[in-house]
């Protein structure tokens, strides 16, 4: 009898499923397998290991390396990467571009990382921003923005909506807009600025495929800074309150009407925290308290779990 008969014969009495057969079945026939994701994961935590070693040796070693030494390094992987990816990438398009190879993303990547320790051992050791530090991050993000829509890299785009986030936190508090050390004004602002600014590039036809990158940001921004003003007492609380409800209102209808379960999740957590935070805070009980986060938990994860098997049905 045969390898396969022998798993067929396991699979109808039982003694393994289906799946565990199918799983074998393929081993012993030596079918293909992809390990796409696995060569990315590796290739990612890579580059971040490879960064980081960089990081720590320009940390430890620059009084005795030099500035001249340590900036040229710096500036020749830079432009190695640069090189690498102009050199291989397809001509620039509005619509999304496959570039060839898998290590293409990974090496623009690197090269952007390398690009923010260079700038940032600019700024510690020459100053060439002066007092206006900050102008180093709007510089970064400028710079790996261009990257981004160049090179179509969903990875550079999340870079540069990072590096905008801290220039425009520190802006922000600069013209006195954020009371108490609070950084609840400068999170919204900043969330309503990427929102725009991913719709309307949407909207004139350019890099569609990125407004969900910007969508997600945006969304969680906003829905971090609103909860966190439900705390508030009096009638800011209250306002802050309505205002988490109705965007997590409008992230479950848009969710739906887009296919995108992500958004309807976040309109169900983040609506589910704000009102939990009040019911709680005013419950005196213990016992209560402990009830109606097992009851009203248990409705959220059963209505997820229902919405995300209608999702994939659908899909």
């Amino acid at each position: 009898m045969s390898v396969l008969s022998r798993l067929e014969q396991w699979r109808s009495t039982g003694a393994i499923s289906s799946a565990q057969c199918d799983d074998l079945s393929a081993l012993v026939r030596n079918d293909r397998f992809s390990v796409f994701v696995e060569l990315n994961t590796l290739l990612y935590l890579g580059v971040l290991s490879f960064v980081g070693g960089v990081g720590w040796m320009v940390a430890t070693y620059s009084a005795r390396l030099g500035d001249a030494a340590i900036l040229s390094s710096l500036t020749l992987v830079f432009c190695w990467s640069l090189y690498y990816c102009f050199a291989r990438a397809l001509p620039y398009s509005h619509h999304r571009v496959e570039h060839p190879g898998l290590a293409f993303d990974y090496v623009l990547y690197l090269g952007c990382l390398v690009f923010a320790i260079e700038l940032g051992y600019l700024d510690a050791r020459i100053h060439p921003f002066q007092h206006d530090w900050d102008n180093s991050l709007l510089l970064a993000s400028a710079v790996f923005l261009a990257l981004a829509y160049r090179f179509d890299n969903r990875f550079v785009l999340s870079l540069a909506l990072s590096s905008l986030a801290g220039w425009f936190g520190v802006r922000v508090s600069r013209f006195g807009l954020v009371p108490g050390g609070s950084l609840r004004v400068y999170a919204l602002a900043y969330g309503g600025v990427v929102a725009a600014a991913g719709t309307s590039l949407y909207l004139a036809g350019i890099k569609k495929h990125f407004l969900e990158a910007y969508l997600h940001i945006a969304a969680n921004v906003l829905f971090m800074a609103l909860l966190s003003g439900v705390g508030s007492r009096g009638p800011d609380g209250l306002l802050y309150l309505l205002a988490l409800l109705g965007l997590a209102a409008l992230a479950i209808a848009e969710g739906v009407r887009f296919r995108r379960f992500a958004f309807v999740v976040y309109g169900v957590l983040f609506g589910y925290a704000g009102i939990s935070f009040i019911m709680l805070r005013d419950i005196g009980s213990v016992s209560l308290a402990l009830a109606y986060l097992v009851v009203s938990g248990t409705i959220v994860i059963v209505t997820l779990v229902v919405l995300a098997r209608r999702f994939g049905r659908d899909e």
